[in-house]
């Protein structure tokens, strides 16, 4: 089996990926940056966001599994001690594979048939270039909306629980084949109206944002920013492929939820 390591660059992380590059190779693993199997990734949710892009052309062949350095990740289900037992695990083959969506995102663009598409493990969000996003929310070919306010963000279910909730979406369990699209700030008065809620789409629908009148974007792909010009069109639906993690024991998702956001310490 080959495996590769995406560290956060801190010197914890850089310290557990050297200790678990030698256990690795110990046990008869060969490190391959190019072709792994497995990736680890050390650090927290940020850094597996990084590992997850560097491999987006390989997902149906490489699995990945998270060690957290910092505060509890929902992409990390190792802690730092817990090395030695990664370790053994992976050396002997003793994981599942989870598989979770994606969200697929293509600009279109005016007086062109060129179009970028990119994968989002977590999500996408769209803003304009100047105050105020002007935007036709078209769902299934059908006009929806004239969205008007900050932006909008379209997350993946294992992403509803990032940027998609602090903007108050509905967390989503990261099984369900679906994508979500919430509001930043709109304009709600006399003269404008939005629906005012999330709107949680299955896998057979899908999006389409449509400038009303500013044609310059930034488009954000996870952490990825991009700015993009004389943009036509704005498409979003769940991916084809799909993020594929190993586990190596139980960690139920909900659990997950509550110590992340409620109370880690609480007895039963």
């Amino acid at each position: 089996m080959k495996f590769a390591v995406q560290s956060r660059n801190d010197p914890q992380s850089n310290e557990l990926m050297e200790r678990a590059i030698g256990y690795l190779t110990d046990f008869g693993l060969e490190l391959d940056e190019e072709k792994p199997d497995i990736v680890l990734s050390i650090g927290g949710d940020g850094t597996l966001l990084h590992a997850f892009h560097r491999y987006t052309h390989m997902l149906s062949e490489v699995a990945f599994v998270g060690i957290h350095t910092g505060h509890l990740g929902f992409y990390a289900d190792w802690q730092p001690n817990d090395i030695e037992k990664l370790v053994i695990s992976i050396a002997k083959g003793e994981y599942r594979i989870s598989e979770y969506p994606l969200l697929e995102v293509t600009v279109n663009y005016r007086d062109s048939e060129e179009s970028f598409t990119y994968l989002a493990l977590n999500e996408s969000t769209v803003k304009s270039s100047e105050v105020t996003l002007v935007m036709d929310v078209v769902l299934n070919g059908r006009r929806f909306e004239r969205f008007r306010g900050d932006g909008l963000c379209v997350s993946t279910p294992s992403g509803s629980t990032a940027y998609n909730k602090a903007l108050g979406g509905a967390i989503l369990h990261p099984s369900l084949e679906a994508l979500q699209l919430t509001e930043m700030a709109s304009i709600n008065n006399r003269v404008f109206r939005t629906v005012g809620s999330s709107l949680v789409l299955p896998s057979h629908h899908h999006c389409l944002l449509k400038p009303v009148k500013a044609e310059d974007f930034m488009v954000t792909v996870d952490h990825v920013q991009l700015l993009h010009k004389n943009v036509k069109s704005i498409e979003y639906r769940v991916a084809k492929e799909k993020v594929r993690f190993a586990r190596y024991k139980a960690f139920p998702f909900w659990q997950r939820v509550h110590d992340s956001f409620i109370d880690s310490d609480l007895k039963d």
